[in-house]
């Protein structure tokens, strides 16, 4: 699939990122390695639509006025803290022939017998990957097959992941992807409810036992002065 963008110069640089705003447009800057950045604006429901589908993984075909599209990954996006829609973006140009490190969402399919008969509860433990290839090869989603996990023992590692051609893992092959729990036993459920009570008794503050302690002295004190009057 195929995501475009297209944004114009801005030229006025002082103007107001709200302000910007006002006008259904959100400031950004295009970058990459060897390539100078420049100041630009998109249209805010374009963006908004294109970030929900493309996101943060896949290429996406950016034109700068009347120039040919160049390829480019939205590299981060600056939120509002309490309208929470975008206020800026970077945009990072790539270059076809020059490998990239990117992080690819995880995308869980299939079921596990283990929670589907047995009654477990799925663990997922990492929601992406990271990886590094050519732009090219860079992949939308990489998906973890849970019909795996057919009994508590078993687990879904990052190395035992279906990657692509030309796309080399970055994040430790070890790490566990996915995993189910074992249901709890009706004794271990009783556990839970019984209410916690503490034994009081035992417990002392820190002025009790400090007070303990100075008497204490006071007495061996006592007895060494006994002993040296004998």
């Amino acid at each position: 699939m195929s995501y475009a963008i297209s944004a114009t110069v801005r030229t006025n640089l002082a103007k107001r990122s709200r302000d910007e705003q006002k006008t259904g447009r959100i400031g950004a800057v295009v970058y990459g390695h060897g390539i100078a950045s420049q100041s630009i604006s998109v249209g805010h429901s374009e963006f908004v639509k294109l970030l929900r589908a493309a996101g943060y993984s896949s290429l996406v075909d950016l034109t700068l006025g009347d120039q040919s599209p160049v390829k480019v990954l939205i590299k981060e996006v600056q939120m509002h803290p309490i309208k929470v829609e975008p206020t800026h973006i970077d945009f990072y140009q790539v270059r076809m022939d020059e490998e990239l490190t990117a992080n690819i969402p995880l995308k869980f399919v299939g079921e596990s017998r283990a929670v589907k008969e047995d009654g477990g509860t799925l663990i997922k433990s990492l929601d992406h990957i990271e990886v590094r290839c050519l732009p090219a090869d860079l992949p939308h989603e990489i998906e973890v097959d849970l019909s795996s996990l057919v009994t508590f023992e078993v687990a879904v590692t990052v190395g035992g992941l279906a990657l692509p051609s030309g796309v080399k893992l970055v994040t430790d092959a070890g790490i566990t992807v996915a995993t189910v729990a074992r249901p709890l036993t009706e004794e271990e459920l009783k556990k839970l409810d019984e209410p916690a009570v503490a034994d009081v008794t035992a417990v002392k503050t820190e002025g009790e036992e400090k007070k303990a302690a100075e008497e204490a002295k006071k007495a061996e004190e006592a007895a060494a002065e006994e002993a040296t009057k004998k």
